[in-house]
């Protein structure tokens, strides 16, 4: 298959394709004669559990090692639990800075219902200090 039908069947741009080949979580493609990549198969499984490892907030890094102890035999999944692990906690401190971030955020939203003047915009206050951003 050629990188533009690969790219349709997975979803994934032809950009980030050759950029998937080029940090190595793609073995480089075969070449047609013409010059033109050519992908089987197995770049296909590989390209799906990439975007599937994604969707669950590995990172690229993370994903090359857990493509590494996929094709490895043998192995516990206990090297798998371990990196899952890690990536859960990575998750959980966002989750609670993007709780802390939505708390504030809420309370300016409240306290801005009840002003009618920029002059008393308590989250422009806030982010431009005491004296805001008058020019």
């Amino acid at each position: 298959m050629r990188i533009g039908e690969v790219a349709a069947r997975t979803e994934v741009t032809i950009e980030t394709l050759r950029y998937y080949e080029r940090i190595g979580l793609l073995p480089a493609a075969s070449r047609q004669p013409s010059g033109y990549r050519s992908y089987d198969r197995d770049a296909l499984m590989r390209i799906r559990f990439i975007r599937s490892a994604q969707d669950l907030g590995f990172t690229l890094q993370e994903i090359g090692d857990l493509l590494g102890l996929w094709s490895q035999t043998g192995r516990s999944c206990g090297a798998v639990e371990k990196r899952a692990s890690n990536t859960l906690e990575r998750i959980d401190s966002k989750i609670r800075d993007l709780k802390r971030m939505r708390s504030a955020l809420a309370r300016y939203v409240n306290a801005c219902r009840d002003r009618h003047s920029l002059e008393e915009c308590p989250l422009l206050a806030a982010l431009g200090g005491e004296a805001g951003m008058k020019q």
